[in-house]
């Protein structure tokens, strides 16, 4: 939304002109048109780059010229995080921006455009934060105090750790450039030996400072700029990438027990929806978040880019119909008996840790119904031989109708959902939900930022990070030291949002033909079988008795339920796999993405009755350990970068 406190972020596109960019030569290629530090050195100057460098989460800067569309360098990484993974499929047409569907079956190399994008949409953030730091010592008109200038550092290292973070994640294997590499000194051209974890570590920790408030603020005038504990809880994520859970673990319990927004609050859970919902951006929950404005005279330029065409092909937005939720994802949210989740070592692929909910197809709940003979055909017109489409009675994890868009079931304010009929080109059931508008605020909550797809870019902030991952984090701490008993206790804490409140689950509409009439209350409404219990609410259910190995499942899960279609699902994969110091067996994360590829493939039918080609998009390909895992480095980069960067393996 167009708020005040948020100005900040949103002048970014205004004063872009003035900061160092990325182009092929990111690092010694002298920017044309910029403006010369002395020209800056002052407190205007100073905020003026501090703004440039904010307006770079968002990945996207039109006035810049640095290359990125505005779908392939989100902070959301609904390609990198989604698609790669088992959490989404690329949708649209199978013909529409190749780059995605390579990343989705894994065929992806060095010369995928989109790679290149994020490479240099992330550089370019960097050296905008680096220009901060260089500028601070420039100052000598009295405009910046020590404490403001101090600050500002603070400020553009977590910045720059954030925009690091983001290239370690994708890439692994990345040059960390800090102030000193600058223009013609001869040192531009940075290696990549391994990763930078501990580079990372220190921007953050010196963003906190020695001691709270040191650095950071512990809050901030302007709700969009990080405080101390957004530092604190960045630390505490490259520590579980680094696998120094010891590190993470002090950190996360001081965030649970202290912590609090930028605006002051402190972290309390709200409606799950309400994450996703403009109307209540920088709530009680949000940790860090990339914000978002529209309607304030930058043609969208400040909206959230990613999701501009992450919308159903059909229903209120009619455009683009990309990342749309796997079958995967949404089997994962089937529940036992006591609302727990299905998460047995799979009888289908025992030792890799693949979840029992993969061979729980369902069907039905997929948009199809079932002929005469038992095949499969999709219900495009909401019947089948007469009989009214009725969503199946399996128990399901309320999250669900929040994660994804199910044929049938009310979606947002919208109406009820079309299913495959909202998909485009493809036979694809669900539809992204999370991050999109309500159609009640429409007009206040968009805007046009590509022309041709109309008012799609939306207000909506990406949560980097909320208040469910510190605790999902502190629980995988623990499992991992042994503390089974209270690793139980934090994912229980995630699971009673919703336990405990059965307003915030899924209600029927009081009249579907009329949506914004709003919807029914109590249990007798709602619009689907839900069901979501604690662990060790029945007996053998805890995670002392489950075990280790289970408890360490059972929270792996629950990252999944609760961040689905995030854009963090294949990060959290890559992370748990062994190949880089995870604790789930050999080859775990190549295990989980294949299975997803059988699932795809089992679950698709054409609209005859038969197998379609199953799965066009995925069908013939795999997911290959030991290579998969990262993405290749841009061959782009490689090139201009004079012999020091060298790829990732098996590219």
């Amino acid at each position: 939304m167009k708020n005040s406190y948020i100005k900040f972020i949103a002048l970014g596109s205004v004063v872009v002109f003035t900061l160092t960019f990325s182009c092929k030569r990111l690092l010694n290629q002298e920017p044309v048109g910029s403006l010369g530090a002395t020209v800056l050195a002052n407190k205007a100057g100073l905020d003026g780059l501090l703004i440039g460098a904010y307006h770079m989460l968002s990945g996207f800067s039109q006035t810049n010229n640095d290359g990125a569309t505005i779908w392939s360098a989100g902070p959301d990484n609904w390609s990198y995080g989604g698609v790669g993974s088992d959490d989404a499929y690329t949708g649209s047409s199978l013909t529409d921006q190749p780059p995605f569907i390579q990343i989705e079956n894994h065929t992806m190399d060095e010369n995928n455009v989109y790679l290149n994008e994020k490479w240099v949409a992330e550089y370019n953030g960097i050296q905008r934060a680096n220009d901060v730091i260089r500028e601070v010592p420039l100052i000598k008109d009295g405009s910046v105090s020590a404490a403001y200038g101090a600050e500002a550092i603070a400020e553009a290292r977590f910045l720059r750790g954030v925009f690091h973070m983001e290239v370690a994640k994708i890439f692994r294997n990345v040059p960390y450039v800090d102030e000193n590499i600058t223009y013609g000194a001869g040192n531009y051209d940075v290696p990549n030996p391994g990763p930078i974890w501990d580079k990372i570590e220190a921007d953050f920790s010196a963003a906190m400072g020695a001691t709270k408030g040191a650095a950071l603020p512990l809050t901030q005038q302007q709700i969009g700029r990080a405080n101390y504990y957004a530092a604190e809880a960045m630390l505490a994520q490259a520590y579980m990438f680094d696998h120094k859970y010891s590190l993470a673990l002090p950190l996360l319990t001081d965030l649970l027990t202290n912590g609090e927004t930028s605006g002051g609050a402190k972290y309390a859970f709200e409606p799950y929806e309400d994450n996703f919902n403009a109307a209540h951006n920088n709530g009680p929950e949000s940790v860090f978040a990339v914000q978002m404005t529209v309607n304030d005279g930058s043609n969208g330029s400040n909206g959230n880019p990613g999701m501009t065409l992450d919308y159903p092909g059909g229903g209120l937005a009619g455009c683009c119909g990309f990342y749309q939720p796997s079958i995967s994802l949404a089997n994962a949210f089937q529940v036992d008996a006591n609302g727990l989740p299905m998460f047995e070592p799979s009888v289908a692929n025992p030792g890799v840790g693949s979840f029992l909910y993969n061979d729980h197809q369902l069907p039905s709940d997929h948009g199809y119904a079932i002929d005469g003979s038992g095949n499969y055909r999709l219900d495009v017109a909401g019947t089948f031989s007469g009989t009214p489409f009725v969503p199946p009675s399996t128990a399901l994890d309320p999250r669900i109708d929040w994660t994804l868009g199910r044929y049938g079931i009310p979606f947002l304010d919208w109406g009820l959902c079309g299913g495959e009929q909202w998909s485009r080109g493809d036979v694809c059931p669900y539809n992204p939900k999370k991050n999109v508008f309500y159609a009640s605020v429409h007009a206040g909550v968009t805007d046009n930022v590509l022309g041709w797809a109309g008012p799609l870019d939306n207000a909506n902030n990406y949560n980097m990070v909320r208040l469910s991952q510190i605790y999902l984090w502190r629980a995988e701490c623990e499992v991992e030291s042994g503390d089974l008993a209270t690793a139980q206790t934090d994912v229980n804490t995630v699971r009673n949002r919703m336990a405990s409140h059965h307003e915030y689950w899924v209600h029927t509409y009081i009249d579907n033909s009329n949506p914004s009439a709003g919807s029914n209350t109590g249990d007798a409404n709602l619009a689907a079988n839900y069901k979501i219990g604690l662990y060790g609410a029945v007996a053998g259910t805890d995670f002392v008795t489950l075990g280790q190995s289970m408890a360490r499942e059972a929270v792996h899960i629950e990252e999944q339920l609760e961040t689905g279609m995030e854009g963090k699902r294949f990060f959290d994969l890559q992370r748990w796999d062994p190949i880089y110091g995870g604790s789930e067996p050999s080859g775990y994360m190549a295990g989980v993405e294949n299975f997803h590829i059988k699932a795809t493939i089992i679950g698709r039918f054409s609209t005859t009755g038969k197998p379609a080609d199953a799965a066009p998009d995925l069908n013939g390909h795999t997911f290959t350990a030991g290579k998969n895992e990262v993405y290749p480095i841009p061959q782009g980069q490689i090139n201009v970068e004079a012999g020091k960067l060298k790829q990732n393996t098996g590219y």
